[in-house]
């Protein structure tokens, strides 16, 4: 029997081309889609690259879109890196994929090793012909930040596997994203947007948040995506009224129950939807009814996935998981029975399951284990809390403390005011959490700090 082709990004993206304006906006450039697949970035250098491990490392978005457009069905694997990565992280990676040739838009940029380079340019009508389309190994790092990365490989039938098409006659929406499409969290956006015809607002790095939302209200945004700290970081903003998106999506992060409401008030015709997914287990499944957490039926099995909780922790095993870790053999991604371990904990209340926190960023207290994910849930809710950030305190006697910094809507605040709001915060603490989970102080701050991927930055005070 005949094997039907492979899937082709560009394929795709072709089949969804309608005509029209839809298509790629980055600050200072753009493309239609159906110049993006037609065109070339390469200068005349694709041919010589099929087959091959290439890692695309160019410093914008918009040049890794479509490079990743021209290169999926050609090149054997694309390793596809965020642009905060060290020259150890790079040297690291492209040692574990075996990686044959760097797409870049710098030839000074240190990867750490010297690797053939293929320097992009700008986006030019094609004129060689394209090789029989092969499937491409898709490689995603993991999120950590330290250390060597780890590799995840996935499939595109597995990275598309929770993209829904777009239904005939139903309108192409508008997306922006506040992740980077080289995570899996903005990757997922990319792929939507490339595989509908939809148009797709990319930002840069150095945009500041103004000039990106002043960029989303002109194209009508419709639908946008973050972490919960990205949505947090825009409602505090000014320019937060100037766009009214239709869909919300968050993920990432644990969608508390402030940030849900908050939300919920701010867009009050938007439909809300708080999304699982981990690099490494895919697109598990999307909350769509406004409440933290997820139903206990989804256990029986959601969208193809199954799950499990196994020592207070949730596994999941579906077509959407990635395949393995590259150049990790000493490395299982999944369990015996093809379950993966996201390391992310929940707890039973009733008939839905709960967040309490990554099993990797519990805070030791005497022995005692806390999530600060689950503090931060008691302080969120604060009327006069926009977002806070629990950690640990190092402490010579009891290992560590619980602190808690906490952002105000409001900014001209009074002493008086600020005294009585932490007051009132340990009170809810007090009443709801064990002792040792209560902090040992707060302190009002202007800002949190993110990290590349949109998290909030959790090292110890």
């Amino acid at each position: 029997m005949k094997m039907p082709p492979p899937l082709d990004l560009r394929g795709l993206a072709g089949d969804a081309v309608s005509g029209g304006a839809a298509g790629l906006h980055a600050p200072k450039r753009q493309a239609l889609w159906r110049d993006a697949v037609q065109g070339t970035i390469l200068g005349g250098r694709r041919a010589s690259l099929a087959g091959k491990s290439v890692l695309i490392g160019v410093s914008s978005q918009f040049d890794a879109a479509l490079a990743m457009l021209e290169l999926d069905g050609v090149v054997a694997r694309m390793v596809i890196t965020p642009p905060d990565f060290t020259s150890e992280r790079l040297a690291s990676a492209i040692a574990q994929a075996q990686v044959e040739a760097i797409i870049c838009d710098d030839d000074v940029k240190d990867f750490g090793v010297d690797v053939t380079r293929v320097r992009v340019s700008a986006l030019a009508p094609e004129t060689e012909p394209r090789p029989a389309a092969t499937e491409t190994e898709w490689v995603l790092p993991t999120s950590g930040t330290t250390g060597a990365p780890k590799l995840v490989a996935h499939r595109l039938a597995g990275l598309l596997g929770a993209v829904r098409p777009r239904a005939a006659g139903e309108a192409a929406p508008v997306w922006a994203t506040f992740y980077d499409i080289r995570r899996y969290g903005g990757m997922q956006i990319f792929l939507r947007a490339a595989t509908s015809g939809a148009t797709l607002l990319l930002t840069e790095a150095s945009e500041p948040l103004a000039d990106h939302v002043t960029r989303m209200a002109a194209a009508g945004v419709t639908h946008l995506s973050g972490t919960p700290s990205h949505w947090r970081r825009l409602l505090m903003s000014p320019e937060a009224t100037r766009i009214a998106p239709k869909y919300v999506r968050l993920s990432g992060e644990i969608a508390d129950r402030a940030v849900l409401a908050n939300l919920a008030a701010f867009y009050p015709n938007a439909k809300i939807v708080h999304a699982y997914a981990s690099t490494e287990a895919g697109v598990g499944f999307e909350v769509t009814d406004g409440r933290e957490g997820f139903p206990a039926a989804y256990l029986d099995g959601v969208g193809g996935v199954e799950m499990r909780v196994v020592d207070g922790s949730l596994r999941l095993r579906s077509r959407r998981t990635a395949d393995r870790y590259v150049g990790r053999d000493d490395l299982a991604l999944a369990d015996a029975d093809g379950f993966v371990d996201t390391d992310d904990l929940v707890e039973r209340v009733g008939e839905r399951f709960f967040f309490k926190g990554r099993r990797a960023g519990t805070i030791n207290v005497g022995g005692l284990k806390v999530h600060p994910e689950e503090v931060e849930q008691i302080i969120n809710p604060h009327d006069a809390v926009r977002m806070s950030l629990v950690k640990a305190r190092r402490n010579p006697i009891m290992g560590d403390l619980i602190v808690a910094e906490v952002v105000l809507r409001e900014h001209d605040v009074s002493a008086e005011q600020k005294r009585a709001v932490k007051d009132e915060i340990l009170a809810a603490c007090r009443a709801r959490l064990e002792r040792h989970k209560v902090p040992v102080s707060i302190d009002f701050v202007p800002s949190l700090a993110m990290s590349a991927g949109g998290k909030l930055l959790r090292g110890k005070a």
